[in-house]
């Protein structure tokens, strides 16, 4: 027992210095100057931290809080819409019986295998022709797109693992469907929501081609965009302390998200993998 303690302590730790050091030392890179970062390592400079990088950032020419703004808009908007058409998408294919279920949803599994990128130019195309490019609602359309099959396999598995007894109970009370949804299988179908929101939240807040591919305005681009766009100085040359800084900006949405919704995370997550 000592000795296996001892081998969940090590890969433990392992595991978490793996995660942690280049999170730390990006958090140690965003505040010092661009010089030091570029320099060969010099003890004399190596400690020298300043708050430039941020403060340019934010009071520069690019403008990133409006970057950030827009970023948040797109990725809540996208975890929220994900998620709710997930969960009635979900729950029709795990409680009603029709005759071209098995292959509506072996096509939703498929659909996850596609990669967005073999798309992207008849799907910049529609959009275009739509009006939907050049605009914050048409991205959150295309990101809930692209998210919406894994929400839906997962919630149609979340689904599937709570008895129908005790749907069939609600009913003889009185319960109509939408308010079961909400108040009686809310509780045991959270870890699923949670997860599906919190990978389209991700997904969306990171993404970059999409969002470089449908918009074209300065005062709409994305964080990801807009960290292009500030990270190149004077004559091409790459400022990685603005770059490192961005990045850690980038980070911390992510970082409470994701240690807010752990539990249900992992659970969902679980949920989505054993469930058939």
């Amino acid at each position: 027992m000592r000795l296996k303690n001892t081998f969940y302590v090590i890969g433990g730790g392992g595991a978490f210095l793996v995660f942690a050091v280049p999170l730390l030392w990006a958090l140690f890179r965003s505040v010092q100057p661009n010089d030091v970062i570029v320099a060969a390592p010099n003890a004399s400079t190596f400690f020298h931290l300043t708050w430039d990088n941020f403060r340019t950032l934010i009071e520069g020419p690019g403008n990133l809080i409006r970057a950030v703004g827009n970023s948040l808009v797109v990725a809540l908007s996208t975890a929220i819409l994900t998620a709710l058409l997930a969960t009635f998408a979900g729950y029709g294919f795990a409680r009603f019986r029709f005759r071209s279920a098995p292959v509506l949803f072996a096509l939703v599994v498929v659909s996850m295998m596609i990669p967005f990128q073999a798309i992207l130019t008849p799907l910049y195309l529609e959009m275009n022709t739509l009006r939907l490019t050049d605009s914050l609602f048409g991205l959150v359309l295309f990101y809930t797109t692209v998210n919406l099959p894994f929400g839906v396999f997962v919630m149609r598995n979340s689904f599937a693992s709570v008895p129908v007894e005790l749907e069939d109970s609600a009913h003889v009370d009185g319960c109509g469907t939408l308010r079961m949804l909400g108040s009686v299988l809310r509780p045991l179908i959270m870890p699923g929501a949670a997860t599906v929101a919190l990978y389209a939240f991700l997904a969306a807040w990171t993404e970059f081609l999409g969002a470089l591919t449908f918009l074209t305005k300065d005062e709409l681009y994305t964080l990801p965009v807009a960290l292009v766009n500030v990270q190149a100085g004077a004559y091409g040359e790459i400022n990685f302390g603005s770059l490192v800084a961005g990045a850690v900006i980038a980070m911390i949405p992510c970082v409470i998200l994701y240690v807010g919704l752990q539990r249900f995370y992992v659970t969902g997550l679980a949920s989505g993998a054993v469930k058939g």
